[in-house]
Parts: C-alpha cells; sequence; structure tokens
C-alpha cells in the first residue's frame, strides 16, 4: 500500500470513527434528520453509531478491510433517506441549503472512495 493509500485510509477510518462516536455525543442531531418512518429513532441511531465505529476501525486490519469497505457502502446507501430529509429541512429553514445540497452527490464520493478499499 503506497502512502497516500494508507493516508486515504487512515482518513476515512478516522471519519466513521468520529460520525460513530457523534452519534452518542450529539444524537439530537441525527434524530432531528431520522425520517419519520423509521421506527425506533433512538434505538436505530445507537446502532448506527456502533457500525460506523466498527467498520471505522476494521478498515485499519487487512482481513477485514474489504468486509468493512462494503459495509461502509450499504451504510451510506441506507442513511441517504435521512440525508434528503435534512436538506429538506434544511431548505424549508432557509440554513444550511448549499452544505446539505452538495452533501447529497457527495454520497457518490464517500462510496466511490469506500469502493477503493473492496
Amino acid at each position: 500500500m503506497s502512502t497516500l493509500q494508507l493516508i486515504s485510509l487512515c482518513a476515512m477510518s478516522f471519519l466513521y470513527c468520529f460520525a460513530g462516536i457523534s452519534h452518542f455525543w450529539k444524537p439530537k442531531v441525527f434524530l432531528s434528520i431520522t425520517p419519520k418512518w423509521v421506527p425506533s429513532p433512538e434505538r436505530v441511531n445507537i446502532i448506527v453509531g456502533i457500525i460506523e465505529i466498527v467498520l471505522g476501525i476494521s478498515l485499519l486490519f487487512e482481513a477485514t478491510r474489504s468486509a468493512a469497505a462494503i459495509g461502509i457502502i450499504a451504510l451510506l446507501i441506507a442513511v441517504f433517506p435521512a440525508n434528503i430529509r435534512h436538506f429538506q429541512k434544511s431548505r424549508k429553514k432557509g440554513k444550511l441549503v448549499i452544505p446539505t445540497m452538495i452533501r447529497l452527490p457527495l454520497q457518490l464520493v464517500l462510496i466511490y472512495w469506500a469502493y477503493s478499499f473492496v
């Protein structure tokens, strides 16, 4: 693995671990963008946080890296409705419209980034 790939891998691992910890640190942020059709949003928030931490750590080990990358891709697809809801809420409030709009296609970049480690 090249130095650039290693830096990319560590950055991705940090990103998902930080995001996972954020589910516990600032749960209201995530609960506010959880679609209304999601059952037990508090429980789902905890589960997603745990999954992000586990996947972030699993990226660091060659034996689990590919499975973790596939898990991240699945997770990014699963949480996409929350990103759409966040954008809709932002547009309605007139706040953070551009960042939440940019976040939607950014999901494709994150999926590609994870795919590079499959």
